[in-house]
């Protein structure tokens, strides 16, 4: 017998009524407070120096040295020395990584393992989803990176994906509305190259908390208003199955957004807390917009600025040429 059925029979043995309702917590722990935000934020700064700690040494390392599974002992020895050093402990990972190298990053919901742990080959792409909990935040951030030389087709896929996942971060939507409202932003550019992927855009992320955190999304499913104070995550991918998978994803908070003169709706918008390069070497200029341009280069001075401070030299000249300007030869 469940625990809930159990819970129900013995109200119902003392004369009591059980009434079957959603919980009347979850919008307020859906909603951040103030202290939550500030403490995503510092959250998500310092594991963003972790993340490109560990990026800067994986650039290094020669292709077919590393397996899946040394990349996540790592990374996660990464973030418990960045923890120490911030007088944050790593209080655990927020879910088990997915350490994906080359047909096992199409797999949506891999976990490695001894028996199924690849090496990283040249040629291959290589997407890393992982997370951490702190006191202060829970973070969730997923990177594709190229080992070797990527292909044309690596490089258009990434590019769409990337078109989607600055599409949700720069959306302006009316208060009020739902997740499901806007999940197709972040699947237009896929879908007019014959292209899109099996999951939502985002979930719910909670407080040092669930990393998967109801009611909010952003899917088909999503009916939840995307309430002031939300955390959701922003996840768009493109997965060949036996080949490879890509995945860019940064944590997002909602937030009302600029007036617009003239305007006379409340509309609300998206701040980004996840702070970590995003592999350029991916990026195809040509297919974005002088607008995403913009948007990724701001990102990247935001990333340089704000994480920075935090890295070794050897990690800091990295990330320097990681975020620098890219050339904009975009048409539109």
């Amino acid at each position: 017998v469940l625990a809930a059925d159990r819970l129900r029979m013995l109200v119902e043995e003392n004369g009591g009524t059980v009434i079957a309702a959603a919980d009347p917590a979850r919008i307020p722990r859906a909603t951040k407070n103030k202290a939550e935000i500030n403490g995503s934020r510092a959250a998500h700064r310092r594991d963003g120096a972790a993340v490109a700690k560990l990026l800067c040494w994986l650039e290094r390392q020669k292709p077919g040295s590393l397996d899946e599974i040394s990349v996540v002992t790592r990374l996660e020895e990464s973030r418990r020395r960045t923890g120490e050093e911030t007088q944050m402990p790593l209080r655990d990972v927020s879910f088990d990584t997915i350490s994906g190298a080359g047909p096992n990053g199409a797999i949506m919901h891999y976990r490695v393992s001894r028996a199924t742990s690849r090496k990283l080959q040249a040629g291959e792409l290589f997407l890393l989803d992982s997370g951490a909990q702190y006191q202060d935040g829970t973070t969730d951030i997923t990177r594709t990176v190229p080992i070797g030389q990527p292909t044309q087709e690596m490089r258009e896929r990434f590019t769409l994906v990337l078109k989607g996942m600055i599409g949700i971060s720069t959306l302006r939507f009316p208060a009020g509305t739902r997740g499901s409202e806007i999940d197709a932003v972040a699947r237009t550019a896929l879908w007019k190259h014959g292209c899109d992927f099996a999951h939502g855009t985002g979930h719910g992320v909670g407080s040092y908390l669930a990393v998967h955190e109801g009611p909010q999304r952003i899917a088909r499913t999503g009916t939840e208003k995307l309430l002031e104070g939300m955390m959701l995550s922003n996840e768009p991918g493109y997965y060949k199955e036996g080949s490879y998978g890509i995945r860019i994803e940064n944590l997002i908070l909602v937030t009302p957004a600029e007036e617009v003169e003239g305007g006379d709706i409340a509309m609300h918008g998206f701040e980004t807390l996840t702070l970590a390069p995003i592999d350029t070497r991916l990026v195809r200029t040509d297919l974005l917009t002088r607008d995403e341009l913009h948007w990724l280069d701001t990102y990247h001075a935001r990333v340089l600025a704000e994480i920075g401070p935090m890295l070794d030299g050897e990690t800091l000249a990295w990330l320097e040429k990681a975020t620098a300007p890219l050339p904009h030869d975009a048409k539109i």
